[in-house]
Formats: structure tokens, C-alpha cells, sequence
């Protein structure tokens, strides 16, 4: 039974999406969304309660034109965590089916939905969970983890993860920083954080990630605790001062 996300910002063809996948018999649960930026939330969620915690989501039907992150742009993010949803476009739109393939989506359904063809798209989904849950469990890595790609003027770029010196919360988003400039990522903080705790990356603030080989100086003023990154002076909050004091001392 697959638990999938309908991504649509046309409400009526949000609510046909809806109903065809309730249908479908080997649909356990689903539920939508009207955009891309509201998906992409609650498939941060789903990323965070694990593959079989109850926010779990195994496929996302997706649609590509929508204002602001459109469907392409929300597939490239997946690419970037270790256990993303299957993806299948569903687009009123031929063009873009080469792009959607390298992807890696399970399938490219056009509008107006056929009851057949989506039944279609959603056996391959199942097909490809069934055998995922099934593959003996190995490690999980992303495709690439020591860089980050970045969008500039529509060409994708990748940033060495070790260049960054530390990283600033901007809602959904987090802007990525280096001694040659900065780039917005559409990546909440909190999953940078968990994603490259193990980087040498640590919370100094509810704001600021902040690379500890990168960090130059830690200064203390009238009770208060910042550091300097990049050539920054960020602020350290109380509750992560203590931990941060600790692990410099311990920094070779």
C-alpha cells in the first residue's frame, strides 16, 4: 500500500488527482498539496519520520508549471536526500519529458488523466517500493556528499561542502556562504544540519550552522558569545555556547 503526496496548483485537477488516487486499491493513503514550496514542507516532514514513521511518504504525483518552485526544481532537491520519494509527473506538458527521465521519475502521465494510465504509473511506484523494501538494507549516501548543487542563471553548479564556512536560515531556505560568495539553496537549516553533522558542521544559533574548521576566532563580550567564519561575526546563543566552547577545545 503506497502512501502518496498529489502536488497540483489547479484545484480542480488537484481534486480529480486526489480522487483517481483514492481509488486505486493500492493506494493506502493520500493526501495534497498546492504547491511546490507546501510539498516540499511536507516532504521534509516525511524525510524526518523515517521510511516507516507515520508522516512516510513513497511517492509523490507531481505536476511540473506551477508559480515559483515548479515540479522540476522540487524533483532536483529530492535528488539531493538520501531516501527521497518516487516521483511521477503528471503535466499537461510534453516538453519537459526528457528533463523529468533524467530526473529518474517513475513515469510521465499527461492531462487529461486517464483512470488506466495513472493505474499504470502507479503500478510501476509499487513495483519499484515492493523491490526497494525487499533489496537487502545498505548503507545510504547521496549521490554526491562532498558537494551541493546550487542554481546561478539557470545553470546548476556544485559547491564543495568543505568551502563552505558556515550556513544562514532563510525560511524554507538556507544561503550557503564561502570565501567567494554566497548561494540560496531550497533547503531548510534543519536538514543541512542533520545531513552534515558529521561534517563538522554544528547549530550555534537558530539561524546560523557554522563550520568548525572555518571558524577563525570565539569572542567573548560582556557575557555574550559570537565567533567569526568567513569573516563574519556571528552570534552564539546561550544554549549552544557551552557545546561549541567545548568542541574548539577539543579541535585539533
Amino acid at each position: 500500500m503506497l502512501r502518496a503526496l498529489a502536488v497540483d496548483d489547479e484545484r480542480p485537477s488537484l481534486e480529480e488527482l486526489l480522487y483517481l488516487l483514492c481509488a486505486d486499491p493500492r493506494i493506502g493513503s493520500v493526501e495534497g498539496a498546492g504547491d511546490a514550496t507546501e510539498a516540499l514542507r511536507r516532504i521534509n516532514r516525511a524525510l524526518e519520520s523515517g521510511p516507516d514513521g507515520p508522516e512516510a511518504i513513497d511517492v509523490v504525483f507531481l505536476d511540473i508549471q506551477m508559480p515559483g518552485l515548479d515540479g522540476l526544481d522540487l524533483a532536483r532537491l529530492l535528488t539531493g536526500f538520501a531516501r527521497p520519494p518516487l516521483v511521477v509527473f503528471v503535466t499537461a506538458h510534453e516538453d519537459f519529458a526528457v528533463q523529468a527521465f533524467d530526473l529518474k521519475a517513475v513515469d510521465y502521465v499527461l492531462k487529461p488523466v486517464r483512470k488506466e494510465r495513472l493505474g499504470e504509473a502507479v503500478r510501476r511506484a509499487a513495483e519499484l517500493r515492493g523491490a526497494a523494501r525487499a533489496a537487502p538494507q545498505v548503507p545510504v549516501h547521496e549521490p554526491d556528499p562532498d558537494h551541493i548543487p546550487v542554481e546561478l542563471g539557470g545553470v546548476t553548479r556544485f559547491v564543495a561542502v568543505d568551502d563552505i564556512t558556515h550556513v544562514e536560515a532563510r525560511g524554507d531556505y538556507a544561503r550557503l556562504h564561502t570565501d567567494r560568495g554566497s548561494h540560496l539553496v531550497r533547503i531548510p537549516l534543519s536538514t543541512l544540519e542533520e545531513r552534515w553533522r558529521t561534517r563538522g558542521f554544528v547549530r550555534i544559533h537558530r539561524r546560523h550552522l557554522v563550520a568548525l574548521r572555518h571558524i577563525g576566532e570565539l569572542r567573548l563580550d560582556a557575557g555574550t558569545v559570537s565567533v567569526v567564519a568567513g569573516g563574519e561575526e556571528l552570534q552564539v546563543s546561550r544554549r549552544h555556547a557551552r557545546e561549541l566552547r567545548d568542541l574548539l577545545m577539543r579541535r585539533p
